[in-house]
């Protein structure tokens, strides 16, 4: 009854750790959520303004399939001012989110028996979407001990004749780590050896940048991979607009025309009136970001100092995006051994956090067996009550 294909999506591992917070919340269990990778914060209010003017305008119509006129050129007025690249209106595409953007580019790239390199600790849903086209997510582990960030040797090592495609996500989830513009070059220097090979670069959450060290991405730090890079980003993040549904993706005009085609038999344009919020959060005054990026920046200082005075535990101080991802090798040895927790593997371990009243994501979701990513886009009052149930559980 079923295909094969449909039969090889998981569902998103984040998303179930959400629902299972809210259904025991429901249920009166006093449980901190920090699972969501999602703002805390509203949409600021000159966007909600905008998309209610457009809506008291009648804008409400089918629109062209891969975005407005005019949010495709907010969009490249963005990518000028922001990131020094240059596009034009056919080498852009609009989608319902930036999910949408990474599955239509997969889709339209990947034949089967394709190879896709991407760094591990990964964003749960490039290997599923890959595995989806038929494709071979081949993953290259970077753990605690090298900062998170694979070197241009192991990129190199991972490449085959069946390499399609290298995916990179910086500033990353889960892990928080921000690769430099030399390490960026490293790895272009590698690239550059192999002509066939499309990158894709995952530039969300450029704006949630916790040190102050210019953005910069694989393009800027190796302009000659700008004919075969898809830049992929969007407004969820930096705007606090996750349920509006915009991304972006901006590439060869080629690719981006096969990805529109995509879309025009799937979802077809994304909503109107979003597309109009979007335009005014790409072209307004940028200065509502910074409320929301100092107070991440306040909780990611103390959850760093937090999770590192538990002695079975440590994590990086992340370098942007909202997560702490937490090497928890230690803690389950230990819970496993005092038969706190079943096996040792970090879906135990989440199960016995849950218990203790926090809601976490096992690293394995991400690729990282012994690890859990919290979110701290959530407030300090949360952040405070969660890393103090974690300390106790743990110790």
């Amino acid at each position: 009854m079923l295909s094969n294909r449909a039969l090889t999506i998981k569902p998103s591992p984040t998303l179930a750790v959400t629902a299972k917070a809210a259904q025991l919340k429901a249920e009166g269990k006093d449980i901190i959520g920090l699972g969501a990778g999602e703002p805390d914060f509203d949409t600021p209010d000159h966007i909600k303004e905008a998309a209610k003017k457009a809506i008291d305008a009648g804008f409400t119509k089918y629109t062209a399939v891969g975005g407005t006129v005019g949010l495709k050129n907010a969009v490249i007025a963005k990518l000028k001012r922001d990131n020094n690249l240059e596009y034009k209106a056919n080498e852009v595409v609009v989608g319902v989110g930036g999910k949408q953007c990474i599955f239509n580019m997969i889709l339209a790239t990947i034949n089967d028996g394709d190879e896709v390199v991407i760094p591990a600790p990964y964003w749960v849903s490039y290997a599923d979407i890959v595995e989806i086209a038929g494709g071979v997510p081949k993953l290259v582990f970077a753990g605690i001990e090298q900062g998170f960030k694979i070197t241009p040797a192991q990129l190199e090592a991972a490449i085959t004749p069946k390499t399609k495609m290298f995916m990179i996500n910086s500033p990353s989830n889960p892990t928080g780590a921000v690769y430099t513009k030399e390490e960026l070059a490293a790895l272009g220097e590698v690239l550059l050896k192999h002509p066939n090979i499309l990158v894709a670069t995952d530039d969300i959450y450029e704006h949630i940048n916790l040190t102050g060290v210019p953005f910069v991405n694989i393009v800027n730090a190796c302009p000659a991979l700008k004919d075969r890079t898809v830049v992929l980003n969007g407004v969820s993040k930096a705007y606090s607009m996750t349920g509006w549904r915009i991304g972006f993706a901006a590439g060869p005009a080629k690719l981006i025309d096969v990805m529109t085609n995509l879309q025009s038999q799937s979802t077809s344009n994304p909503t109107s009136i979003s597309q109009v919020a979007a335009e005014a959060a790409l072209s307004g005054d940028q200065g509502c970001l910074v409320p929301m990026v100092n107070a991440f920046r306040e909780r990611n200082e103390f959850v760093f100092k937090a999770l590192n005075a538990v002695p079975t535990i440590q994590c990086l101080k992340a370098e942007g995006a909202f997560y702490a991802f937490v090497d928890a090798r230690k803690a389950i040895e230990k819970l496993a051994a005092a038969g706190k927790i079943k096996a040792a593997n970090d879906l135990e371990l989440t199960a016995y956090l849950l218990e203790a009243g926090v809601a976490v994501v096992p690293g394995s979701a991400f690729g990282a067996e012994g690890y859990f990513r919290i979110s701290f886009a959530t407030s300090m009052g949360n952040l405070e009550k969660a890393c103090e149930r974690i300390a106790k559980a743990l110790s």
